[in-house]
């Protein structure tokens, strides 16, 4: 005969009632770790699930950022390139302009040269008329070079 602690001295507790209680504490105590794995998974669940969801934000505004980075890139590039090209214009247009100078320095090319024509009914030239003009030239052969100079 045991007595109940709660109740008192005055009720006995029978030995199957008191199994019976045991069994569902162990019943109790099984739920309890059930459910306690449960909420865990859940939460664990809940906890990946975020993370995942910020994980892919966060890659989406990576790849943003690498997208605005590439087309800066690529804008610079386009505008050395555009520089690049003007300043090669203008060497090339420069040393074009240098080098046709110096030719005709070093030529001296008479440009206006005096040649009269008569109506070819009025007069007629007999071979030993030859009408000859003159020009200063040197015997050396003219050589051009196009060269690229960068700056």
């Amino acid at each position: 005969m045991t007595f109940c602690r709660k109740c008192g001295p005055e009720i006995q507790v029978t030995e199957s009632e008191r199994q019976k209680k045991l069994l569902l504490k162990k019943r109790h105590k099984k739920r309890v770790r059930a459910a306690q794995k449960i909420q865990a998974w859940w939460r664990g669940h809940l906890v990946r699930r975020t993370l995942l969801v910020a994980a892919l934000r966060a890659w989406m505004i990576q790849g943003w950022w690498r997208m605005v980075l590439l087309r800066r890139a690529h804008k610079h590039q386009k505008y050395l390139l555009r520089l690049y090209v003007i300043q090669e214009k203008s060497a090339v247009k420069l040393q074009s302009c240098v080098r046709m100078w110096q030719c005709r320095q070093y030529y001296q090319l008479d440009y206006t040269l005096p040649v009269s024509q008569t109506p070819k009914s009025s007069l007629i030239f007999q071979n030993s008329d030859v009408l000859q003009v003159q020009c200063k030239v040197v015997s050396k052969q003219p050589e051009f070079h196009i060269e690229i100079v960068s700056i």
